[in-house]
């Protein structure tokens, strides 16, 4: 599934753009013990969507927004790591899940 534009952010990562977003799905529902976390893709030409999970427990404000932030640094880092365990955002296929240490 496409990252719609709105919403989305433009990075760069080792010369190829890609489109990242926080991911709701995280913190939306459960508020126990969820956590921050982001999706990302390719954003010239969309395939498998990558979704990243941070670690990093999501504390919630009294308006129920994450007081967490995530920046492009982490998302570059992210999608280095995605790509060195064979993330292929390109081709088609089921969204690629990659977990990182709260460290």
């Amino acid at each position: 599934m496409a990252l719609a534009k709105k919403g989305s952010r433009r990075i760069v990562v080792d010369g190829v753009e890609y489109r990242w977003r926080v991911s709701r799905k995280h913190w939306c529902c459960d508020y126990e013990g969820s956590t921050l976390g982001y999706v990302a893709e390719d954003a010239t030409r969309p395939g498998t969507t990558l979704v990243v999970e941070t670690g990093r427990p999501a504390v919630l404000n009294s308006d129920m927004v994450p007081t967490g932030v995530i920046l492009p640094r982490e998302v570059a880092a992210g999608i280095r790591a995605a790509r060195s365990k064979g993330w292929t955002p390109g081709s088609n296929g089921s969204p690629f899940k990659l977990h990182l240490s709260a460290a």
